[in-house]
């Protein structure tokens, strides 16, 4: 029996995009047959933009060849959302949590407080803007959410912007929104950018703490899963 009370988390380090949504179902899976219990996975992605439910091809334009020079893979996805980057310096969290106690959008909700409180640890004043989910600072959206959930088993979630080169915006519209700017916590702190690392850790407690869960690190092993590369 899966312990409903403990969140294990695996770092992933760097992964492609499909091969991590493929591994988010194949662990969903799981957790629906009962098997395994809530599990967080954070990871960097290289150069992908993803298309979620919502978007459309219109949202990516930058023509195919720059894709292809500039190494940028495009993804059709399932979870929530339009269009959006994954990239190295953006840590990517995927919390694979039950939410039929929560409900949906009480979830993101408490994902985006998550988020405020982990950035204001180093200054930095997050904030909602209505109707538009994820996380802004200024006129700038610091951190992207969109989630997919099945027999109320989660999967996706967030992506905040570290040290995301935040050029490769401009190969597309952001979350279908034309009237704001991304931005990333390198570009508000400069050289007092935290390391990744200890993003993560805080992110993933404050995550944990918001659900109630107690965080142990654990590895992609031992969550009953192959990873095939």
């Amino acid at each position: 029996m899966s312990n409903n009370r403990i969140l294990q988390s695996v770092d992933l380090a760097r992964m492609e995009y499909q091969a991590a949504w493929d591994l988010q179902a194949k662990l969903q899976a799981l957790q629906i047959d009962g098997a395994l219990g809530p599990v967080i996975l954070s990871v960097e992605h290289p150069p992908t933009i993803t298309v979620g439910r919502r978007g459309t091809q219109d949202e990516v334009v930058a023509p195919a060849p720059v894709l292809r020079q500039r190494g940028v893979a495009v993804v059709e996805t399932d979870r929530g959302g339009q269009v959006t980057y994954h990239g190295p310096g953006q840590l990517v969290v995927y919390p694979l949590v039950h939410v039929e106690a929560i409900g949906l959008h009480e979830y993101l909700r408490l994902l985006e407080d998550a988020v405020m409180r982990t950035v204001a640890r180093w200054g930095i004043e997050g904030y909602r803007v209505e109707g538009r989910t994820g996380v802004w600072v200024g006129k700038e959206k610091i951190c992207a959410m969109g989630i997919r959930v099945r027999r109320w088993w989660a999967i996706h979630g967030l992506a905040l912007n570290v040290t995301t080169d935040l050029n490769h915006f401009g190969l597309i519209i952001p979350c279908g929104i034309r009237d704001r700017g991304v931005g990333s916590m390198e570009k508000l702190l400069g050289d007092k950018t935290p390391p990744m690392a200890l993003v993560r850790q805080v992110l993933l407690e404050e995550i944990a703490e918001a659900l109630g869960m107690r965080l142990v690190e654990t590895e992609l092993a031992a969550l009953g899963v192959a990873h095939q590369s």
